[in-house]
């Protein structure tokens, strides 16, 4: 196909293909004639991802490592889906002391080599928010934090596609973008739920 038709399949304006062509995101097509490339399949998936990729926040240079991991695969799933991550994950702060993040991912099953480090430092930004305004979590509702998301990453992770590499980062990256504000609305939801169960019409 054209880049017409490209266009009209992915959904992803010309303009914007081709820019993704110069910033080398999107693979060449093959060249009919001089000033004319032919597209294929593979590259209405490769749209998809980085459309998913840039409406969840991710830098072009995130991007670009994404695509360059599934242009050159490592051999497992795992760590194709950890590159993922890293691309969307904030930048990490060396200001940031991670010795609690790591103490509560290893609650969690994490250990050194099994996953990207970059993710704690979110978890470590989060827990100076929390010592900064004086709050605490109680220890035995942590533990329930923990359990809750153990239990919901594990269903995730059963139900990444195995069918493409491209599949399985457009998962992860969607999951992380889009299902995340669900879970925080819905903890609210279950919060008002909980507390019309506890407290009902009572005056504090």
């Amino acid at each position: 196909m054209r880049i017409s038709e490209l266009s009209t399949k992915s959904g992803v304006p010309v303009p914007t293909i081709k820019y993704y062509l110069r910033e080398q995101l999107l693979p060449e097509g093959e060249r009919s004639a001089p000033t004319q490339a032919s597209y294929g399949e593979a590259h209405v998936k490769r749209l998809g991802v980085i459309r998913a990729l840039v409406a969840a926040g991710v830098s072009i240079a995130g991007v670009r490592r994404v695509v360059e991991t599934l242009d050159d695969p490592p051999t497992s799933a795992h760590l194709l889906l950890g590159s993922a991550h890293v691309a969307i994950a904030p930048p990490a702060d060396d200001a940031l002391d991670l010795v609690a993040a790591k103490d509560l991912a290893r609650q969690l099953g994490w250990e050194p080599g099994t996953g990207e480090e970059s993710v704690l430092y979110a978890v470590a930004r989060a827990l100076d928010g929390l010592k900064a305004a004086g709050f605490e979590v109680a220890p035995a509702l942590m533990a329930t934090y923990l359990t809750s998301m153990r239990e919901i990453a594990d269903a995730e992770i059963a139900g990444v596609p195995t069918s493409s590499p491209e599949a399985a980062v457009q998962y992860v990256v969607l999951g992380s973008a889009l299902v995340e504000p669900l879970l925080l609305a819905l903890r609210r939801v279950a919060q008002q739920v909980a507390s019309a169960k506890r407290f009902g019409g009572d005056v504090l």
